[in-house]
This record gives C-alpha cells, structure tokens and sequence, in this order.
C-alpha cells in the first residue's frame, strides 16, 4: 500500500494551500482550524478518510448504527471538491439509463427532505434546471428520448419537457439555442454549508469516543494490520488502528490505492463568481449549456450580490485538467473563457439590450474531481487485486456529478459496513457501481468522459437505440 514515488497517473495529497473558494468566504467557526481532541485517537470502530459530501454523510450513517467513527481530513473540513463546486444539485433525468436516473432522483429528494425537515441553511431553493441544445439534430434525439421516457417509464414521465418555439426559449433565457430542456427537479444551494452542518452536529453532539474529527491530519498510507483484523492508517502525527477503513477520498483515491490508479483519475476543475452586469435580470433557473468543446453550467445567487458562479470550459486547454491533483492555480485561459462565456449561451439584460462582452470575477477558484474510466462511481469493499481486502471500502470517483449521487452512495457503503445491505429501506446502487477485480480490469486503458458535442450525441443515440 505504500509507494515512495507516484506512479504514472497517480493522485499525490492534496495541496496544503489552495484557491480561495467562493464557498469558503463564510466558513464554519465551529470546524475551521478544530480538532476533536489534540492527539490522534488509537483506535476506531471506523475510520473516515475525507471530510466532503461522501464522508460526512457516511460518518453520519454508521454513528446512527452504533459505529465509532474517526474522521480524518488533509486540509480543513469540506475543503475539497464539495467546497469547490458550482453549487447546484440536479439529477440527470433524461440522460442517463432508468434506473441511473431513478437514483439520482432519490438521492436529490433525500436531501431536499433534510434540508427542508431541520431547515438547514445551506440556501437549498428548487428552481428547475434549463439545458440549451446547440443543433437540430440533437434536438431530435433529445425529443425521441423523452418521448421514450414519457411512454415506458411512468414515475419518470414529465420530469424532463423539451422546449423549441421561439417564444419559450427566450423565456428560458437561451434565444440563441434550437431547443432547451427544463428538469424541474434541480436546486441551487451552498454544498459546503449543507455538510458543515453534518459535521458540525457530530461534532458538537457527539461525545469524541464517537465522533472524532481531525483535521489538517492528512493519510499517508493504509495497512493491513499483521496477524490481525484490522487495518493501520498512517498519518504524521501517528496512526489509527480501525477494523474498517472507508476511503471517501474521490480525486485523491489512487494514492492510496495506488492499484487503482487510472481507474480514478484527478481532474482539475474550474469555477468562476462574476459580478453581474449593469441591468441585469436574475435567472429564475439553473443552467448547463455546451460551449465549444465543453459544458458549462451556472447558477444565480439570491442574496444581495446576486453572483453568478460558472463552471465548465475545462476542455478548452490542452490537458482538461486530468491527471492534475493540485488546486493551489487556476488556469488563466480557462478563467478567460469563464468570464466571457455567458454572452453567447444567454441573456441576462432585458430584451434589446446589448450584452457585455465579458464579466468581472469576484472570485476564481479550481478543485479536484474524481473522473471513473468508465464513468460510474466505485462503491463498495476494496478486493485484494486492487490493494484492498476485507474491511477496506471505497465511495468514489462522481464524474463530475457527485451532489446528486454521493450522499445516497455513501449511506449505501456505511449500511454495507454494518451488515444491513439488502434490509428493508437499505439503499441500493447500480449493480455496476460495485468494485470488483473484472470491472476494473474491463475499464482500464478507456479514455475519460468528454463533456463535448460529440460525446452528448453518442450517449444519447445509444440510449433512443436501446428504446430506454
């Protein structure tokens, strides 16, 4: 499990000092710069590795069920991709196989429920998310496969509505597109608050033999514990001795599964908050839209400032980004084409009115994603082929899609953890989100998910062929 140098592909930690994230401004006073007791505890029932979505979540679960949970955390808590996203949640109804988007629906319910049963103040607000369609030709797709989706799978139907008169797309604020979609079930909130609020409650209700939290106590490595059933997380400031280790450490997975590398690949991402322009008309919806040879996607803040955070153009530099695990940078040319990206894709001044050519940005940050080789999250016990075994466990590798997947993923892998896979109201993923030797070894070598044109139209002409 250790290696001296990275391998070929292989994530190294993450970076001590990052970009300045717009989610990050208004940080938790509970969390910053706080650990549950100032030395590494000796044992646990459970130790956590990662500190996002997947881990407060998981941390969460398997404390309700009875486990102690030590959670460790490189930099600060939520200081990962979760706290460096675009800020919106939104299954993908119409793009992705049935059951694929029956999962992302209920995960995206199930954290609406919680926001709206504890009235957590993350600023979760549902406002439908509008996807612009950039050619006839996808158009047509797009309609034989909401046509497929209305007809055959009724608990589906009506969750995806394609537009293309004129009138309705510049009402959706796309009047340069052939067609938008409307997905009424996406939200825009503050992901890094909706997990602060997690930890926070763990960490001050908890007592520290149940839920310890340390942070800026980054893992180096993981053990096989000699002789015994258990394993030895290392880490400068000592070790931690678990039966089980769960690494919720998506980008980063692959330096410590080494094995795994190029099965989950870093990929550096990059978010803009611009100021709107003078006269500007507030989005009332969500937006993704295609650009070039990549997606973008935007959501417009509610408070007073009423920023506009962006995302996407990863595709316009050479690289992409992949194989890059560091986040201290942003990349100019790509910070360029974020700030002059809206023109085109929409209109947010009154009608008749010129657009400005570009925005200024209040803040320019990146983050690590986890790209999966063949595009589905890794959940579930490590096999020994892959440097794991039993009690090693893994919720990784979103895609760049994790808020409407990772949270559900990771109750899924804590009620594997406890013994209650397959109980009545356990939750269950995808058969083909399980980690296995065969899988890996068939995904190996594929080249990463493209947010281009290109691949858009491939998956969803697969997709009408297979009638789904």
């Amino acid at each position: 499990m250790v290696t001296a140098t990275l391998l070929d592909g292989q994530s190294g930690l993450p970076s001590p000092r990052s970009t300045r994230s717009f989610w990050h401004r208004d940080p938790s006073y509970v969390l910053l710069g706080r650990r549950s007791t100032p030395e590494l505890p000796a044992t646990a029932d459970v130790v956590i590795v990662g500190s996002g979505i997947t881990g407060a979540f998981a941390a969460r679960e398997l404390v309700a069920g009875g486990r102690s949970v030590v959670m460790l955390e490189a930099r600060e808590a939520c200081w990962g991709a979760t706290g460096r996203n675009g800020g919106h949640c939104q299954p993908m109804i119409y793009g992705k196989e049935p059951h694929i988007a029956r999962f992302e629906l209920e995960t995206y319910r199930f954290l609406e429920d919680i926001v709206t049963k504890f009235n957590v103040p993350c600023d979760w607000r549902r406002v439908g998310g509008v996807h612009a369609l950039p050619t006839d030709e996808f158009v047509e797709l797009v309609a034989k496969r909401i046509e497929n989706i209305n007809k055959h799978h009724p608990d589906l139907a009506g969750k995806a509505e394609l537009f293309t008169k004129p009138e309705d797309l510049a009402a959706l604020r796309v009047p340069n597109a052939r067609g938008a979609v409307l997905q009424p079930y996406a939200a825009k909130c503050w992901p890094y608050k909706l997990v602060a609020w997690i930890l926070e409650a763990l960490f001050t209700q908890q007592s520290t033999e149940v839920f310890n939290l340390q942070t800026t106590t980054p893992v180096t490595h993981v053990q096989k514990a000699e002789g015994l059933d258990s394993w030895v997380v290392h880490t400068p400031r000592g070790q931690v001795v678990a039966k089980e280790v769960l690494l919720a450490t998506n980008g980063y997975t692959s330096h410590l599964l080494p094995k795994m590398t190029g099965l989950i690949v870093p990929v550096r991402g990059q978010v803009s908050a611009l100021e709107p322009p003078d006269r500007n008309v507030m989005l009332e919806h969500s937006h993704v839209w295609l650009a070039e040879d990549s997606d973008n996607y935007l959501i417009e803040r509610d408070d007073p400032l009423e920023m506009i955070i962006v995302g996407g153009e990863r595709l316009s530099v050479p690289d992409g980004g992949e194989g890059v695990y560091k986040d201290d940078e942003i990349d100019e040319e790509v910070a360029a084409r974020l700030r002059r990206s809206l023109r085109p894709a929409l209109k947010l001044r009154p009608e008749g009115e010129k657009e400005e050519e570009e925005l200024r940005a209040r803040y320019q940050w990146t983050g690590i994603m986890g790209y999966s080789a063949d595009g589905s999250p890794f959940v579930g016990d490590v096999p020994e082929e892959l440097g794991g075994g039993a009690g090693l466990w893994v919720c990784a590798g979103y895609t760049g899609h994790g808020m409407p997947v990772a949270a559900r993923c990771a109750v899924a892998v804590s009620q594997m953890i406890l013994g209650r896979q397959g109980e009545v109201g356990s939750v269950d993923v995808p058969r083909e989100w399980t980690v296995t030797a065969d899988r890996a070894e068939r995904a190996r070598g594929r080249e990463l998910a493209k947010s281009s044109m290109e691949e858009f139209m491939m998956e969803m002409r697969a997709l009408v062929e297979k009638g789904l």
